[in-house]
This record gives C-alpha cells, sequence and structure tokens, in this order.
C-alpha cells in the first residue's frame, strides 16, 4: 500500500527483549512512516504510552509513581508488543493477521479517517484483543494466576491515569485528517471519542486474561473465545474508522 512497506515489515521483524527495545523498534517504525499514513498515528501514540510505562519502570518501587514489581510489568510490555508486531509483520508480508488490525492496515492511507481515529482503533485492536493474551502469557511464564488485588493487577492499573491522560492528550491533537486538514464538524465522531475510555477497556483486558487462565484446561473453548473476541473487536475497529469527511 506505502511503497516503504518493506521497510515496515522489517523494522517489526524484531524480537525486543526489554521496554527499552520496544522504544527503538517504534521510534524506527515512526520514521518510517508517512504522515498520511493511518499507522503512523497509532504507532505515535502507542511510543508515547511506552515511553511511560519505561519511566516508571525505572522508578524504585517507594517513589511516587513506581511499580512495585517494575520486572513483571516491564515482561508484560514486552510481551504485548510482540501481538503489534506481529500484525504489522504479518499483514504486509499478507500473512494471516487478526481481523481487529486488518480493520486499520485495509484503510490506512484513506484520508477521510481522522488521525484520531486511526490512533484509537489501533489501542482498541491492541487493547481488547492483544492485552488479555499478553497478559495470560506472563502469568502462565511465572505459575501465577492473574488475580484482582494482587500486587500485578495494582500495578497494572496504577498506569491508568498516566495513560487515560496520554489519550485525552491525542484526543485533541490528533483531532484532523490524515493529511492534516482541519475536520468539519462532525457529531457522531464526537460521541465516539467520547465513548471510548482506555481504563475500561484495560479492566476488560485483565478480566478477560483471567477467564482464559480458568479455560486453560479446555483450549478449543478458549480459542473459540478468542476468536469471538477478535469478532467483536474488530466490530469496534471498523466503527472507529467510519469515514468523517
Amino acid at each position: 500500500m506505502f511503497p516503504y512497506d518493506a521497510s515496515l515489515v522489517t523494522a517489526a521483524d524484531a524480537s525486543p527483549q526489554s521496554v527499552a527495545g520496544v522504544v527503538q523498534i517504534l521510534e524506527n517504525i515512526q520514521a518510517i512512516c508517512a504522515d498520511g499514513d493511518g499507522l503512523k498515528w497509532f504507532n505515535g501514540l502507542y511510543l508515547q504510552v511506552t515511553q511511560a510505562v519505561e519511566a516508571r519502570c525505572q522508578l524504585d518501587g517507594t517513589a511516587v509513581g513506581g511499580f512495585s514489581d517494575p520486572a513483571w510489568i516491564a515482561a508484560l510490555d514486552v510481551r504485548f508488543a510482540g501481538f503489534y508486531l506481529n500484525a504489522v509483520k504479518n499483514s504486509l508480508s499478507g500473512a494471516a493477521t487478526p481481523g481487529c488490525w486488518q480493520a486499520l492496515f485495509a484503510v490506512r492511507n484513506v484520508p477521510t479517517i481522522a488521525r484520531i481515529q486511526f490512533a484509537l482503533a489501533g489501542m482498541n485492536a491492541h487493547i481488547n484483543h492483544d492485552l488479555p493474551q499478553a497478559v495470560l502469557g506472563i502469568c502462565q511464564a511465572t505459575s501465577d494466576p492473574p488475580k484482582h488485588g494482587s500486587v500485578q493487577y495494582n500495578d497494572y492499573t496504577a498506569i491508568n491515569t498516566t495513560l487515560d491522560s496520554l489519550v485525552n492528550e491525542a484526543k485533541a491533537t490528533l483531532h484532523v485528517g490524515l493529511l492534516g486538514d482541519a475536520l468539519p464538524p462532525v457529531g457522531r465522531l464526537e460521541d465516539t471519542l467520547a465513548a471510548w475510555d482506555l481504563s475500561a477497556a484495560r479492566e476488560a483486558a485483565w478480566n478477560n486474561a483471567e477467564l482464559l487462565w480458568n479455560l486453560g484446561g479446555v483450549p478449543a473453548v478458549a480459542a473459540t473465545f478468542l476468536y469471538t473476541l477478535d469478532g467483536l473487536t474488530t466490530v469496534a475497529s471498523k466503527a472507529l474508522l467510519i469515514p468523517v469527511v
């Protein structure tokens, strides 16, 4: 779709070992993407989110904003990023890609879609579809089930305020057309932006991780659940990406 797509595949074909490594890859992708590429506007927001996580992981646990278990949060961040990088690599190389991600990639050059729509559609796919699986994967690796009230859950939710702030800022700064042009008054878009809540999406993702953990002994049911989750997330992504101009 874009002449530099092969370069994006190369950039995404990486296995970061740290949050700093994730930041570097996201910066590489950001440098490749043109302003007229909807992927740039999700990637840029995700880069800011990851930088915020990195900064808080570097704080002592007793400091304001510090995590009680920064190693767990860092490991989650790296695993979480892998889902996005795989979506970029697979979609642009013609491999199977979750529908919720393909919804974004299929229209990333459509100029009648606002930058904020691309940013939120990417957040929708990454949080609602990918995050439950990332949380589950970390919990399986440590043999500790995801539980409300745990140290890990408290760290997971502690950053919500920071992330909400970044999303709210993006809703203001990215409220322009894909090419940076002013948008006409669009009531439907305002309603859509107001309805999308990052903290609520992250809470649902944790709940779904708990559900997937409990379905661990029934792989077929877990697979059906993930298929359904992708379908529902795809519907939301497509709704977020309805042209507004």
